[in-house]
């Protein structure tokens, strides 16, 4: 299982890199243009923030698929590795399949139905990113659509993994993972809900006074 962090807030990545497993780090137009950061600057920094470990993912702002293509090459001069998102539009399809035959790896990402998300997955994308949160915003059922596309990923496209994206909550999240999801990435006011929890704190607070009633200190 893949966990990543959509974020561009590189002190955020820096400070939960040390604590969740992740897996690296997701980012999105948005996302970018929120934290003014260059991708040239940012994602060396997001990078650097992760230890030098993990992958990131960008995506092209091109409208075409020769575009995309050249939007992807100029990603991938500033991190070698990175995988490139690409909107599934039909030229984003075409893309996909260029860019499949150039070795390079993509995520099918804006995905809001399930055949959708397959068609990437066959032009050869390595990841599926259904929206979770805006299928349900647009009176869809965001879990019932990473069911069915997880459902379809493994009949027709096995090697293709779905990254589930746009999460408000926790639940959603792990009903995701539920539904057979490799992979996730979650925001961050969702990825430190996973870790807050009121009852830990008070549970650890009673032991520490009990010890501290018993023995006159709070260490070992």
């Amino acid at each position: 299982m893949e966990l990543y962090l959509d974020t561009s807030d590189v002190a955020a990545v820096k400070k939960l890199a040390r604590i969740f497993p992740l897996a690296g780090v997701t980012t999105n137009p948005s996302i970018v243009a929120a934290g003014k950061k260059r991708l040239d600057v940012l994602l060396p920094e997001l990078y650097e923030a992760m230890g030098g470990k993990g992958r990131l993912f960008a995506q092209v702002m091109a409208t075409t698929a020769d575009g995309m293509v050249n939007d992807a090459h100029t990603l991938r001069a500033i991190i070698p590795d990175l995988v490139v998102k690409i909107p599934v539009t039909a030229e984003g399809l075409a893309a996909i399949k260029l860019l499949k035959e150039e070795g390079i790896p993509t995520l099918g990402t804006a995905v809001y139905g399930a055949a959708q998300g397959l068609l990437s997955a066959l032009a050869g994308a390595e990841y599926v990113a259904p929206y979770v949160n805006r299928v349900d915003a647009q009176g869809g059922n965001g879990i019932q659509t990473v069911c069915e596309l997880q459902e379809l990923l493994t009949l027709h496209a096995p090697r293709a993994k779905v990254l589930a994206a746009s999460f408000k909550t926790p639940r959603q999240a792990l009903d995701c993972l539920l539904a057979g999801c490799k992979s996730i990435t979650l925001p961050l006011d969702v990825a430190q809900q996973l870790i807050s929890y009121p009852a830990v704190d008070a549970a650890v607070a009673k032991f520490e006074q009990d010890w501290q009633s018993a023995f006159g200190r709070t260490s070992l």
